[in-house]
């Protein structure tokens, strides 16, 4: 855990498979976050909030509940991570963006702007959803598709491969 304070480190499962790993607390909201990623001290992990692998949050990002980010994955920015959500592979959370819920980003996607990810939707592979985008209910964007402005997919929606969504389409 790459912090400016230092923590007192013990070993904690983060039940990704790899064992029990060398972990702290964070100091700003007590959340979970292993020695191999970094939280930086203006960020909050909080509540049974995870952070582990390589995964970086950093601005004023905010993961808390019972969220994961794992992986290479990166939050920054004013973003937000919260409910069950996990963010994990390479996949980027930042501005303003919400994610919450069940939800899954993975991958390379990208979760930008205002958009809103929750419910139980997926985003993942190379998609973007960015701008005003609200992606809910059971939906999914894969591939390398893009969902922008103020669109929304919800209910059991697929955007995939290189389809692009924009404006105020539903």
């Amino acid at each position: 855990m790459n912090t400016e304070n230092k923590m007192s480190t013990e070993l904690h499962d983060f039940e990704d498979g790899n064992g029990p790993v060398r972990a702290a607390r964070h100091y700003n909201g007590g959340g979970w976050v292993a020695c191999t990623a970094r939280v930086d001290p203006s960020a909050q992990v909080s509540g049974d909030a995870q952070v582990f692998g390589n995964a970086r949050v950093y601005g004023n990002a905010r993961v808390y509940d019972n969220a994961q980010v794992f992986g290479n994955a990166q939050v920054s920015g004013d973003a937000l991570v919260f409910g069950n959500a996990w963010v994990s592979g390479d996949a980027q959370v930042f501005d303003n963006a919400r994610v919450y819920g069940d939800t899954l980003v993975s991958g390379n996607a990208q979760i930008s702007g205002k958009a809103w990810i929750s419910g139980d939707a997926l985003v993942f592979g190379n998609a973007q959803v960015y701008g005003d985008a609200l992606v809910f209910g059971n939906a999914w964007v894969s591939g390398k598709a893009q969902v922008s402005g103020k669109t929304q997919v919800y209910g059991d929606a697929q955007v995939y491969g290189n389809a692009w969504v924009y404006g105020d389409g539903r």
